[in-house]
């Protein structure tokens, strides 16, 4: 049985990490299949990169990491690529690596999330490894984000129909 606590943080990491896919999937239907893979400069990354960067990493800390599942990343080959996927190839990449890593999560026991192991060379528990997987998702969904306003100029409403001015009591 899985404490309160735990069973907690998995589901505020869940829901913050299902915020982000369905951006992503915006940013793309917004871009043609050269400008998805299109770079601002030499020294930053397309969308693409980006999404098979989230994928690699997602991959390595969340499924094979925190899942026990063997590591085959080649985290150099995500920023080299200029090409070789369509949208819906990354689609289909983003949505699989996503599901998948959102099972391994909601199986994962109390102390799996409590032992601490090594990724990438980072001293990390399950707990380390679910912040890092919903953060790192987050800035590079920024990232797509804001490539995406550039190119398009448009207001991509993430918020759209919701009043973010409201504020909250913060005594209960």
């Amino acid at each position: 049985m899985q404490s309160v606590e735990i069973q907690e943080f998995k589901s505020q990491i869940l829901l913050r990490m299902q915020e982000n896919p369905p951006r992503i999937l915006q940013c793309l239907g917004e871009l043609t299949e050269d400008e998805v893979w299109k770079r601002p400069n030499e020294n930053s990354n397309s969308v693409g990169n980006l999404i098979l960067h989230l994928c690699g990493n997602i991959r390595q800390y969340g499924i094979a990491s925190l899942g026990h599942q063997p590591d085959h990343r080649v985290r150099d080959a995500e920023f080299e690529a200029r090409g070789g996927f369509s949208k819906d190839e990354l689609q289909k990449r983003l949505e699989t690596t996503v599901s998948e890593a959102f099972e391994v999560i909601r199986s994962t026991t109390d102390e799996e999330m409590m032992r601490v192991r090594t990724v990438q060379g980072f001293q990390m528990s399950g707990i380390g490894i679910c912040v890092h997987i919903c953060e790192h998702l987050s800035y590079h969904t920024g990232q797509i984000a804001f490539w995406t306003k550039l190119l398009r100029n448009k207001d991509l409403a993430f918020y759209g129909g919701i009043n973010l001015n409201v504020t909250g009591n913060l005594t209960s």
